[in-house]
């Protein structure tokens, strides 16, 4: 009898042994999968803000106003595209050529990239004046630490450009201009004060030509855009500005005036001064003809 007993419990004693193994094993798996789920994760989410890097197989340049910034032609390209819907409803409701909206912020904010812009959504370097009553940041700009506005958005920035423009009546006389007539505008802008500097209608030209800005005139006036495009085979037969005109058109040290060149946008290419290229071809005023030779060197 008490061997019956003895061997009863020994069968009992393995029968539970071998029914709890497989609870361990359960739990042992399930621990190392839950780690596997979460590591495949995280590869896909840097794939995918990785795209979001601008490509650097683009030209760059150097905007000088309020400060100076290197931008990628790419990124004044995706500067027009995100504001020229303003620019283009600021043109509708307060006269101003989108065309120019959308170059004064180019070179005023560095295509959004400057000091001011990143720090203050201030696109367009106004400064405080006696009647602004909103926040405001410091910045070296003509004189050392000047209060310039600052915006909750940049959206702020370009309405307060519009109702600055339409409300100081120094630039009355901007609104007897054509609404698309970007040249007149950029001169005017110069000359009822808004930029000390001599250039700042040629740098404006220079933008609005060369990233074809004035299609948002065009889309807002409904009249017919005609993209500029530079042409190597128009050339002079006649005399020009230049005493150049007669010279050895292989000459690498000449240039010559393509149609949408500025004296800006050339002293940029070959790297020397507006006031350079004037003093060495004799120029009196900016104004330019397509076939037209330049000394550049």
């Amino acid at each position: 009898m008490f061997k019956k007993t003895l061997i009863l419990l020994i069968i009992a004693t393995l029968a539970s042994c071998s029914s709890s193994k497989p609870a361990i094993a359960t739990t042992k798996r399930e621990a190392i999968q839950k780690p596997r789920v979460a590591t495949t994760k995280k590869p896909v989410y840097t794939k995918a803000t990785a795209k979001n890097f601008p490509s650097t197989n683009n030209t760059t340049e150097v905007i000088q106003s309020t400060s100076k910034t290197v931008v990628s032609s790419n990124v004044i390209t995706d500067y027009v595209l995100q504001y020229k819907e303003i620019a283009m409803g600021n043109m509708q409701k307060y006269g101003i050529p989108a065309s120019i909206i959308l170059a004064q912020g180019i070179l005023e904010s560095g295509a959004g990239k400057g000091d001011l812009a990143m720090q203050a959504n201030n696109h367009f370097g106004i400064k405080c004046h006696s009647d602004w009553l909103g926040e405001s940041v410091r910045h070296d700009d003509d004189s050392s630490q000047e209060c310039f506005r600052k915006y909750r958005e940049a959206s702020e920035s370009y309405r307060d450009h519009a109702l600055f423009l339409v409300g100081k009546k120094r630039y009355a006389n901007l609104f007897t201009f054509e609404k698309d007539d970007y040249k007149a505008w950029a001169k005017g802008l110069r000359a009822a004060g808004y930029a000390t500097d001599p250039n700042y209608p040629d740098k404006l030209i220079s933008y609005i030509e060369r990233y074809n800005l004035h299609q948002y005139d065009c889309q807002v006036t409904g009249k017919e855009y005609k993209p500029f495009e530079k042409s190597s085979s128009t050339k002079t037969t006649g005399s020009t500005k230049s005493s150049n005109s007669n010279s050895n058109p292989n000459d690498p040290n000449l240039y010559e005036v393509q149609q949408g060149d500025t004296l800006y946008s050339i002293s940029k290419k070959f790297n020397v001064l507006v006031d350079d290229l004037k003093r060495k071809n004799n120029l009196s005023d900016n104004t330019l003809s397509v076939g037209q030779r330049l000394k550049v060197k």
